[in-house]
């Protein structure tokens, strides 16, 4: 019953910024590291930002200076503040969540979300 919802997602112009967010829910009793992922046709899915329950994050060289994480525990939320895009960053972006139910420590996945770099 765990379920992670993106929103923010579109359509945006070469240089333009999107926030994408990510909200859990769903018999929830701790969430542990969330991050973002990314993939496009034809290619693995790529590890984008990472950030762990204390708030340490950690980026992709490509995304570097330009992306940035954050998390609301009380929310059950992700986030990833996407500045300077460029049409590489082109993608569906995925949400990604290690959360525990019960006993049991799982890895969740959101349903993805589109982002498109165009001009």
């Amino acid at each position: 019953q765990v379920q992670l919802v993106e929103s923010g997602g579109g359509l945006v112009q070469p240089g333009g910024s999107l926030r994408l967010s990510c909200k859990a829910s769903g018999g929830i009793s701790g969430i542990y590291n969330m991050a973002w992922y990314r993939q496009t046709p034809g290619k693995q899915r790529e590890l984008v930002a990472t950030i762990t329950r204390d708030l340490t994050t950690s980026y992709s060289d490509s995304v570097k200076g330009r992306f940035t994480i954050s998390r609301d525990h009380a929310k059950t939320s992700v986030f990833l503040q996407m500045n300077s895009l460029r049409p590489e960053d082109t993608a569906v972006y995925y949400c990604y969540a290690a959360i525990r139910v019960h006993f049991q420590r799982d890895d969740y996945w959101g349903q993805g979300i589109q982002v498109t770099v165009s001009s």
